[in-house]
Parts: structure tokens; C-alpha cells; sequence
């Protein structure tokens, strides 16, 4: 498969991830009496993976997050060649699924991306719960870092074949099931890039968290699970 196809394949679904994902927390979790609330964000997150897993996993591998890229590369799954266009093409791909997203949201009376938040992920007064930002950065790196452990398990050659992308797309649900309260739950850099740059206010200024947290997170589950492949001498 050419680099081009993979980069396009990356960029569609960061962009449906972000659409699905955050769409469903800007457009239906609070809605009156019907709203999904952050269950139903938790698993709108995991259908999205779980849905492009099968649809272009075979494709480019369905990264759709520069952590999951790099804790790959750590893990000595991916080539360090592709690292950088890969990450461009989710955080441009992440970007356009936002702003489709600002497109629809602003087609309601009122809507106001940068008071409403946009789904964007904080820490302290813009953390869901006003948690600290010790607790925000030690949410994401190990969530981002149990993450890395179950791609790297359910597609190692030695797990069960064919089940990847439900144990993924699962994964990432109780992952926001544990952490939608304490930071909005990131655990991908190009989710936390694209939404806050139409927000535009604090998220710019919290976004480092979210860069910093799931790759250290996801570089040391790349090692760690390196170490769980090495065959004992």
C-alpha cells in the first residue's frame, strides 16, 4: 500500500473520530431529556475506532492518534519513516472532522464554541470534575499508556486473530469511562489539536498537557511491551 493511500486512509478517520466522537459530546450528550450523556460519549469514542479498524485497518493500520503511532514505533511495530506524515495527516484529518463539526453545531441559535468548551479537553477550572493538573497529567499517561497495551496485545500474532478491533474499540470506551471527568479524556493529541483550535481560548493554552501525556504514555508502553515479546533466553 503507498504512503499516499495510508496518509488518506489516517486522515478520514481522525476526521470521523473527531466527528463521531466530540459530535456526539457538542451536539447530543446535553440535549434535554434525550441527551446521551458521557456513557454515550464514552462509547461513541470506541464505535468510532472500532468502526474504522474494520474499514481501513488494513489499509494504513488505523492509528488515528500520534500517540498510538509513536507507542507503535516504540514498540518496534511501525517505521520511524512514516512517523512524521502519519502524524500530520491525523492532526489535518482531526482538524477537518472539528470543523465540520463547528459547521453543524453552528446551525443552532446562540451556539458559541469557545463558551461551550467544544468538547475540548482541561485540566483544573476546565476539568469536567475540576480535577488537578497532576491528576489530568497522570490520567493520561497511564490511560494513553493501557491504551498501547491493548493495541500492542490484541494485535500481536500470538493473540486471538480477528478480534482487534472490538478489544480496541472497547478498550478506548472504558478509557473514557474512567477519565471523561477528569480531563475531558484526550489520550490522542490530534483530538485535543483539532477541537481546541476552535474553542480558541484555554484549550489552546492547556494543550500542551495533551500533547505531552499521551506520548510519554504511549512511548513507554512501546517498551514495555517490547520487553513482553523478547523470547527468554
Amino acid at each position: 500500500m503507498s504512503l499516499t493511500k495510508k496518509l488518506g486512509a489516517e486522515f478520514i478517520g481522525t476526521m470521523w473520530l473527531v466527528l463521531g466522537g466530540c459530535g456526539s459530546a457538542v451536539l447530543a450528550a446535553g440535549f434535554p431529556e434525550l441527551g446521551i450523556g458521557f456513557v454515550g460519549v464514552a462509547f461513541a469514542f470506541g464505535l468510532t475506532v472500532l468502526t474504522m479498524a474494520f474499514a481501513i485497518g488494513h489499509i494504513s493500520g488505523c492509528h488515528l492518534n500520534p500517540a498510538v503511532s509513536l507507542g507503535l514505533w516504540s514498540g518496534g511495530r511501525f517505521s520511524g519513516k512514516e512517523l512524521l506524515p502519519y502524524i500530520v495527516a491525523q492532526v489535518v484529518g482531526g482538524i477537518a472532522g472539528a470543523g465540520i463539526l463547528y459547521i453543524i453545531a453552528s446551525g443552532q441559535a446562540g451556539f458559541d464554541a469557545a463558551a461551550s468548551g467544544f468538547a475540548s479537553n482541561g485540566y483544573g477550572e476546565h476539568s469536567p470534575g475540576a480535577y488537578s493538573l497532576t491528576a489530568a497529567l497522570t490520567t493520561e499517561v497511564v490511560m494513553t499508556f493501557m491504551f498501547l497495551i491493548i493495541i500492542l496485545g490484541a494485535t500481536d500474532k500470538r493473540a486471538p486473530q480477528g478480534f482487534a478491533p472490538i478489544a480496541i474499540g472497547l478498550g478506548l470506551t472504558l478509557i473514557h469511562l474512567i477519565s471523561i471527568p477528569v480531563t475531558n479524556t484526550s489520550v490522542n493529541p490530534a483530538r485535543s489539536t483539532a477541537v481546541a483550535i476552535f474553542q480558541g481560548d484555554w484549550a489552546i493554552t492547556q494543550l500542551w498537557l495533551f500533547w505531552l501525556a499521551p506520548i510519554v504514555g504511549a512511548i513507554l508502553a512501546g517498551v514495555v511491551y517490547k520487553w513482553f515479546e523478547k523470547e527468554e533466553g
